[in-house]
């Protein structure tokens, strides 16, 4: 997993440099922790809080659909424990496409993980997620289910497999990452 901002997407790149110094403006610094996450990375994310019998489901899913490299990478990655932090197999999370960041809260040189703490009446997860819809970016922590604090995506559409086949994303992560 990469922090880096200047490998994502160009114009998602600077809406978050501009959310970034937003965020400062109204007292509160948010420093990113991931932008790019390879569809490996996301694999095993995804199966951390899975059982065999879902993993092997979308393994057979990807593989019906023309999407050998993304089954390759649920099935390389093996066995993963671990709770339950996103719907998103691989391929299917904008953090592949470089349209994602995760940031936290810094907090007296400290990350700070809470939705609910303020500080001078603030809470940076809230400011951020504020800031972020003034730039017309998706905040996960406005989303209606799983709440995603520390995630802003630059598509609207929660999901590549909204605008792309499996097999096209397949095909574009095997080439970006393969």
């Amino acid at each position: 997993m990469s922090a880096n901002l200047s490998l994502l997407d160009g114009n998602f790149s600077t809406k978050v440099n501009s959310l970034i110094t937003n965020c400062v403006a109204r007292g509160i610094e948010m420093r990113p922790y991931v932008s790019i996450r390879t569809p490996v990375e996301q694999a095993i994310a995804w199966r951390q809080s899975r059982s065999i019998e879902e993993v092997t489901a979308k393994i057979k899913e990807f593989q019906n659909s023309a999407a050998p490299f993304l089954a390759h990478c649920l099935e390389s990655v093996g066995p993963q424990h671990g709770d339950h932090v996103t719907n998103a197999p691989p391929g299917l999370s904008w953090h592949q496409w470089g349209e994602a960041v995760d940031c936290f809260w810094l907090v007296n040189n400290k990350a700070e993980w809470s939705s609910q703490k303020t500080i001078n009446g603030l809470n940076g997860y809230r400011v951020y997620a504020e800031e972020a819809a003034k730039l017309d970016l998706d905040p996960g922590g406005l989303w209606r289910t799983l709440k995603d604090w520390p995630h802003v995506q630059f598509q609207k559409a929660a999901s590549p497999l909204k605008l792309y086949s499996l097999a096209d994303i397949s095909k574009r992560m095997e080439s970006n990452f393969g």
